[in-house]
C-alpha cells in the first residue's frame, strides 16, 4: 500500500515533535512501507526550512522517497473535488489540498495528513486517509 505523506506530517516530523501522525510515519519508515512524495507537497516543505544546513539535510533526504508527479488531469480532478465541496458549502482553504487528494486518489495511495481539509474531502470522494 502506497502512503502519501503530506507537508502537514513532514513539517512536523523534521520539528521531531512527538504526535500521533508523526509517530505513524516513523513507524512506516521503520517498516520500510512505499513512501511517497508530489512536487506541491515537497514545495510546501522546504520553503518553511529556515536554516540553510537544515534546508540541504532534508533536501537530500526528499530523493528517497516515490516521487508521484501531477498531471493536467490531477489538476482537472482538483478543481472538481473544489467544486463540489463548495457546492455543498465547504471551502477547502488551500487549492493545494484538492491537487493533492486529486494525486492521492489516481495513485490509490493512503493519504497521511495533519490537515483538516482533507477530512472534508474524504467526506465526498473515496480519499483514503490517515491521520
Amino acid at each position: 500500500m502506497l502512503i502519501l505523506v503530506d507537508s502537514s506530517v513532514w513539517i512536523d516530523y523534521f520539528r521531531n515533535l512527538n504526535l500521533p501522525h508523526v509517530n505513524l510515519l516513523n513507524s512506516l519508515i521503520a517498516q520500510n512501507e512505499p513512501i511517497a512524495i508530489g512536487g506541491v507537497i515537497m514545495t510546501e516543505v522546504l520553503q518553511g526550512i529556515r536554516e540553510e544546513r537544515q534546508f540541504i539535510k532534508v533536501e537530500a533526504r526528499l530523493p528517497t522517497l516515490i516521487y508521484l508527479d501531477l498531471t493536467r488531469t490531477h489538476f482537472v480532478t482538483a478543481a472538481q473535488i473544489y467544486r463540489t465541496l463548495r457546492s455543498q458549502g465547504l471551502t477547502i482553504r488551500k487549492p493545494i489540498d484538492c491537487m493533492i487528494a486529486a494525486l492521492a486518489l489516481e495513485q490509490q495511495a493512503t493519504l497521511l495528513h495533519n490537515d483538516r481539509d482533507f477530512e472534508a474531502i474524504a467526506t465526498q470522494f473515496p480519499l483514503q486517509i490517515r491521520g
